[in-house]
């Protein structure tokens, strides 16, 4: 009789040998575990900013105010003043420099995904490979 029915996963698995499933030799290992980091990063142009930026008024790529509401942790549009710290009074432009006392800059962790620098004429290459003759 035919075999292959009853060769699906979970029928009868108890007594019979399970082999690993086989992944490609250039696959990413799926055990491998990412880097985190932690970055602040400029609300106006997405710039890494250094770990001391508290002490920066403005961000060095676009000039954008670093002590205002955009870039603070506390910034949640659900919530009362826009904030989730206690505020006495809203402050109406997020963009603009102000003199809050609970600012704390905002710090995100993000994975490091690339295992190098990519080259832009790794890139080329690869294309041009996939239209040789």
């Amino acid at each position: 009789m035919d075999d292959r029915r009853y060769r699906q996963s979970g029928y009868k698995d108890s007594g019979r040998q399970r082999e690993a499933p086989r992944r490609p030799s250039d696959a990413p290992n799926p055990g491998a575990v990412l880097k985190n980091r932690p970055v602040s990063r400029c609300a106006a142009c997405g710039a890494t900013l250094p770990v001391t930026a508290e002490s920066l008024a403005e961000c060095p790529s676009c000039r954008a105010a670093l002590h205002a509401c955009r870039q603070c942790a506390h910034l949640d549009p659900g919530q009362r003043f826009e904030c989730t710290e206690p505020v006495a009074a809203r402050i109406a432009d997020k963009q603009q420099v102000n003199d809050c006392g609970s600012f704390s800059l905002r710090v995100t962790v993000e994975r490091e995904t690339s295992s190098g620098a990519v080259r832009p004429e790794d890139a080329r290459r690869g294309f041009n490979n996939l239209f040789k003759t």
